[in-house]
């Protein structure tokens, strides 16, 4: 880790990148905004570790670790932009029918494999931004096994999703190196 006046934490207050000093205005700012937030702290909690560190499991029997999780937030980002709310007809990511954890499973000390899931995240995370730039509006309807689905009700299960697998990612990288976040 860098030197900080705060040792202990992933970057101190005064240089978080999350904090834009803007407040949101409006339904689809203050989605965005929250969203932007959760995916830059995923990142900041996985900022300087090595494929080791990454793939690091939590406690047996979990699957759970940092690399896991950025695999399967880039799965969700995937299945809820490009399958759900835009119908392709795409292959999903890190699943299989024969492993459904794919994404956890497959979260092994490789650099290759560390390299490849921030690929698929930032392009995943690139295509869900421009989706949700180009949309009309949050009424923008997609469809889910269960049925129709609006924008609005994608991003908040997003930013839910994030805040749950950050939760995680916070004990995780904790008994990594003893790091937290603020």
């Amino acid at each position: 880790m860098t030197e900080r006046r705060f040792p202990d934490m992933w970057v101190d207050p005064e240089d978080d990148p999350r904090d834009t000093g803007a407040s949101p205005v409006g339904e689809r700012a203050v989605l965005l905004e929250y969203l932007r937030h959760y995916r830059l702290t995923l990142e900041l909690k996985c900022d300087g570790l090595d494929a080791e560190q990454m793939a690091r499991r939590s406690v047996p029997p979990s699957t759970m670790s940092l690399l896991g999780l950025v695999r399967h937030l880039a799965k969700v980002e995937h299945t809820w932009f490009r399958r759900v709310m835009q119908g392709q007809d795409v292959p999903r990511l890190y699943w299989s029918e024969d492993d459904r954890d794919l994404d956890f499973h497959g979260a092994v000390a490789d650099e290759a494999v560390v390299a490849d899931a921030w690929a698929s995240w930032r392009r995943e995370v690139a295509h869900a931004e421009a989706y949700v730039d180009s949309a009309e509006s949050l009424d923008a309807e997609g469809v889910h096994p269960d049925g129709p689905i609006a924008l609005r009700e994608v991003l908040v299960h997003l930013i839910e999703e994030y805040a749950r697998h950050l939760g995680h990612a916070d004990l995780l990288r904790e008994c990594i190196d003893g790091a937290t976040g603020q």
